[in-house]
């Protein structure tokens, strides 16, 4: 029986591309390779896509690009394609695909728009669809749907670019609704890429200047204390979610390199919370799973307050998948080793009908 062809994209261009090629070196390991063949794609910081037939070992460092193999590959939108078209000292072949997994996080990758480009070519991929990839990477329209559905979030305000020239007005007006500390944020950015912490107008003021850095629009939130908890929600039609998680940050708050390079965050699973306040929080990510649109997988994050009110912070539609990120460890509490989630998320890609 012939082996199920998967193509397996990473890097991107991104702030999160060196993120992205731990992830994929992990997942490309747990592939179960009686069972599926494996082709790999790179795509630089300068948004070059190589078919890349080297060590998978070579990808997490980055030195995968200059492996002299590497040919350029293209995406062909063309249904009677379904796959990639590498090109070799002139030398056009096609490559057929069954399924794609995009393992990119953040812009030009898990925000819709390569989801696009494989609804265009009609070939299956792993994980959200455009529309809801596209909704849960601007956390401006997360909240609003959200808020819409009856979800509680952080309070929030939105700044714009074309607000720049009244930026101070516009810091002190929003100050003035939420009060300090404050959080802010690219609207469309993970990993928390450009969040500060502001605990005063200065602080503001700069914060919102470098998150524009990111991104043309800039959320403000409300800073909530409490404890951060995470569960991983799965599924296609039936969706359901893992045991809740918790994360003890070594930082003040669970920024980038707390999630990936000081390897000094403690994670509980499961949280220690009573039963019934887990529940209630499984239940609200299934909830804003499918308010969102959300499919085959993502994680959601949440706060809990001394109060016991639950707030949803995010939802991360291809989160992390090193050896140490939250999702897969949650799954593997279920007893879904990595290899055979990897399976998994695989095998629904292909069978499950998208619509969005």
């Amino acid at each position: 029986m012939a082996k199920i062809k998967v193509a397996v994209l990473f890097g991107g261009v991104s702030s999160e591309h060196d993120i992205s090629l731990k992830s994929a070196t992990n997942i490309i390991k747990n592939i179960p390779k009686e069972k599926y063949e494996v082709l790999c794609v790179g795509i630089t910081k300068k948004g070059r896509w190589l078919y890349y037939p080297g060590d998978v070992s070579a990808i997490i460092s980055g030195k995968w690009e200059q492996n002299p193999d590497c040919t350029s590959a293209i995406l062909s939108p063309d249904t009677v394609h379904k796959g990639f078209i590498t090109i070799d000292n002139g030398t056009a072949t096609l490559k057929k695909v069954d399924v794609v997994f995009p393992v990119l996080h953040g812009k030009n990758g898990e925000d819709g728009t390569v989801q696009g480009l494989l609804d265009l070519a009609k070939i299956p991929y792993v994980g959200c669809g455009l529309l809801a990839s596209a909704a849960c990477m601007d956390k401006a329209t997360t909240h609003t749907v959200l808020d819409y559905n009856g979800i509680r979030t952080a309070k929030w305000r939105v700044i714009y670019q074309r607000e720049m020239k009244h930026l101070t007005e516009r810091c002190t007006e929003i100050a003035n609704q939420l009060g300090y500390p404050l959080f802010v944020k690219p609207a469309n950015a993970g990993s928390s890429i450009g969040v500060n912490r502001a605990e005063n107008a200065e602080q503001l003021l700069n914060a919102v200047k470098q998150a524009f850095e990111h991104d043309s629009k800039v959320i403000v939130e409300e800073c909530i204390f409490g404890r951060e908890l995470e569960t991983a929600v799965f599924g296609y039609d039936a969706p359901f979610a893992s045991f809740v998680g918790e994360i003890e940050a070594c930082k003040q708050f669970y920024d980038f390199d707390a999630k990936y390079v000081l390897n000094d965050s403690k994670l509980a699973i499961p949280a220690d919370l009573p039963i019934e306040k887990s529940r209630e929080i499984q239940k609200i990510a299934v909830k804003a799973y499918m308010a969102m649109g959300c499919k085959g997988l993502s994680r959601v994050d949440f706060f809990l307050k001394e109060d016991g009110e639950v707030i949803l912070n995010e939802i991360n539609t291809m989160p992390g998948f090193t050896s140490i990120s939250m999702y897969a460890k949650l799954m593997e509490h279920l007893g879904m080793t990595t290899e055979y989630l990897v399976d998994k998320l695989i095998e629904q890609a292909i069978t499950t009908d998208r619509t969005c």
